[in-house]
């Protein structure tokens, strides 16, 4: 069980995708010009027969065809009705990652804001280097967390459906272009001008930018490991009543959501790497077994990413910073070192530019919050645009 895992409930689970199956079979009856109405009926699969199909999309369609008098699912093939229903779990996913790494944005600018002249001693490969402040510090994990989110955004804006039939030509629709058109329409999705069966950069696309979420994520939650050490003790997680104890010393209290984020980190990227080798190995017009592997790792990666969006955004909002170690560590750290490089043993002689580095960061973060100035472009929000949409 993926620690965390009730954060993201409903968004990537079993039933999320089935009902994600059933809302484009739903959307593709439309194209066929046949109004099918589920309510909220949801079959249970037997895993017995998923096992003999090979996938889950068989089963399904056999209980819908069961369910309902029309015809259903003429035209297309179970890789269409995966693909899709994948990338709209995906696009549920990222809304959610986006709004927690915007809560992680909006509190990293506020310490990066709160703590632009709180000096702390600066460290390059372990050591003590010299003083920075603890404001430039969360400006850099801050501008990590803004390339993340539009990255995101980038990539919901342009996830793709999937309609080629048995082997990519969607032989059996008529106009069949135009009938895909519509199917991405009905789904709020795009349709890239061909069936992608076994061309795979709209998965690896997702993942990578999945990835570089948690990478970000990951900086910033090593760091404050690193930091939280009680013989550095320079920042605490916030308290919650029953998190961070010890089945075996009760005194403890860990740094659960900075372990979590960071394993998550550590996670991700061989997910990642597990979606590229599915697609360098989706051969002929539909693969044998490469996107078999794809699809559960995928799932896998957007759980990952989306819980660990939610603890971050947690972590730090509720992070306790004491400057008032990282200044009697910064001027205890090296003070020969400061000496040597002729500016005299005040540490905050030795900021440079980290002020305007730390106003450039907040800046950016302006821009994305704020869509009426001019000096950025602002960010466009990941929502669905469906064609049915009341």
């Amino acid at each position: 069980m993926l620690p965390g895992s009730h954060r993201a409930a409903g968004l990537v689970d079993d039933t999320a995708l089935v009902r994600a199956m059933l809302e484009v079979e739903v959307a593709w009856a439309r194209v066929l010009g046949t109004s099918l109405s589920l309510g909220d009926w949801v079959p249970s699969l037997d895993p017995v027969e998923v096992e003999a199909a090979g996938n889950p999309v068989l089963p399904l369609v056999n209980a819908l065809r069961a369910h309902v008098s029309c015809t259903v699912h003429t035209g297309l093939t179970s890789q269409d009705v995966l693909d899709s229903a994948l990338m709209l779990l995906a696009r549920g996913a990222l809304e959610r990652m986006s709004a927690d790494l915007g809560r992680v944005a909006g509190a990293l600018a506020g310490l990066a804001d709160e703590h632009r002249s709180s000096v702390m001693a600066g460290r390059t490969l372990t050591q003590h280097a010299v003083p920075i402040t603890f404001g430039l510090k969360a400006a850099r994990w801050l501008v990590g967390v803004l390339d993340a989110v539009d990255e995101l955004e980038a990539v919901a804006r342009t996830l793709p459906v999937q309609c080629g039939g048995a082997a990519g030509t969607l032989s059996r629709v008529p106009d069949p272009v135009a009938a895909a058109s519509a199917f991405a329409g009905h789904l709020g999705l795009v349709w890239p001008g061909m069936p992608w069966h076994t061309y795979r950069a709209p998965v690896t696309r997702l993942g990578d930018a999945v990835v570089r979420c948690c990478d970000a994520l990951g900086v910033m939650a090593a760091d404050l490991l690193t930091l939280g050490r009680p013989e550095i003790g320079e920042v605490r997680e916030g308290a919650v009543a029953g998190r961070g104890g010890s089945s075996t010393m009760p005194h403890k209290r860990n740094p659960v959501l900075s372990v979590l984020v960071n394993s998550a980190a550590l996670r991700a990227p061989g997910l990642g790497a597990q979606l590229h080798l599915c697609a360098a190995r989706a051969v002929d017009e539909r693969p044998d077994g490469a996107w078999h592997a794809e699809w559960p790792a995928l799932r896998a990666l957007l759980e990952l990413a989306v819980v660990a969006a939610s603890q971050a955004a947690e972590l730090a909002e509720g992070l306790e910073v004491h400057a008032d170690v990282m200044a009697r560590r910064a001027a205890e750290a090296a003070p020969e070192l400061l000496a040597e490089r002729g500016g005299g043993t005040d540490p905050a002689s030795y900021l440079g530019a980290a002020e305007a580095f730390v106003d450039e960061a907040l800046s950016r973060n302006r821009s994305r919050l704020d869509p009426l100035r001019g000096d950025a472009e602002a960010p466009t929000p990941i929502v669905s645009e469906r064609s049915d949409r009341k």
